[in-house]
């Protein structure tokens, strides 16, 4: 190459210029590869992060599971390894033991059996006073509040501690934390919220709502704060000012919704019917307000919605078990 540049007759400056560039331009093309978020349990790279990156501007944030491939191929290359091979070969892990590894809040680093670095859910327990069980906002108890942090870490992000003790279906004996107070839902399941006192005013007639207790309520916040006061469920019949209707045929619901007439109290009740109900456990049985036991509260609301007429949940178990 040094004679060919000579034969150009080019000053001995630009000849070592031009020879730098060269050398500049093949280092560039040696760094230059692809960043990916994990390496699969094939041991290929997988979800392309950046293409044309070097391995140490794709390591730099220490992200356990970002990977790097030195193969600086086209983007069709990159295509058919993702779609059809299950990855990128020759796949170089960013971290390969837990050294300086930030797996964040409530996670450490362990070596698994292959010998690799991954983050596990090893929430702090340490400050946790109360040893029983909880129940969570999930509506579910857990065995104390370490189980429930692991779920949270693992499930549900957005999952808190409710009241300690067991979940109930009843606010009795159930101490909120705060200024929460307890609620009892529709499917009679004890809620700790925090109750709204301030509502804005109304700007709208649309923003009117029929309650299930036959109220009108000026809108959906005027109805959340009587529902926290009151401590029980109260919910939306239909949409608008509340209509003395002498059947379903008055009362006009919206999309996807069908009217249940509740003869009781005389009153039409809007409720979307086209659930799909999964198979029912032998746990999940209700008593339903006819006095029939259904298998599970969803086909209490299928049997409801084919009828057309409301059905409510009276108790868990078997109507014969009270």
């Amino acid at each position: 190459m040094l004679r060919m540049l000579q034969k150009l007759r080019l000053q001995p400056g630009m000849i070592l210029l031009l020879i730098w560039l060269c050398h500049f331009m093949e280092d560039q093309k040696v760094q230059a590869g692809n960043c990916w978020l994990q390496q699969g349990k094939n041991g290929r790279c997988q979800v392309l992060y950046v293409p044309g990156m070097s391995r140490e501007e794709c390591c730099r944030s220490g992200r356990l599971g970002t990977s790097w491939t030195e193969e600086d191929v086209p983007n069709s290359t990159l295509f058919r390894w993702m779609i059809f091979n299950g990855g990128a070969p020759n796949c170089i892990p960013c971290k390969e033991t837990c050294d300086d590894v930030d797996c964040g809040p409530g996670k450490r680093c362990k070596m698994n059996r292959r010998s690799k670095p991954r983050c596990v859910c090893a929430p702090d327990c340490s400050n946790v006073t109360w040893k029983g069980p909880v129940c969570g906002s999930d509506g579910k108890t857990y065995r104390d509040e370490c189980a429930l942090l692991k779920s949270k870490c693992k499930v549900h992000l957005d999952l808190d501690v409710q009241y300690q003790g067991k979940c109930k279906k009843t606010c009795r004996d159930v101490l909120c934390p705060g200024s929460s107070t307890c609620v009892v839902d529709q499917t009679n399941n004890a809620y700790c919220v925090t109750c709204n006192r301030i509502c804005p005013e109304q700007t709208s007639p649309e923003q009117f709502l029929c309650g299930n207790d036959g109220i009108i309520y000026t809108s959906a916040c005027h109805l959340r704060r009587a529902t926290c006061l009151l401590g029980t469920s109260i919910g939306v019949a239909y949409q608008g000012k509340c209509i003395k209707a002498k059947s379903c045929e008055d009362i006009q619901c919206s999309a996807g919704k069908k009217c249940l007439w509740d003869a009781r109290m005389s009153r039409g009740r809007c409720s979307l019917c086209d659930e799909a109900c999964p198979e029912s456990r032998m746990d999940e049985a209700v008593c339903a307000s006819d006095n029939t036991t259904y298998p599970s509260e969803c086909a209490m609301k299928q049997t409801a919605c084919s009828l057309g007429t409301l059905l409510e949940v009276k108790h868990s178990g078997s109507c014969n078990c009270k």
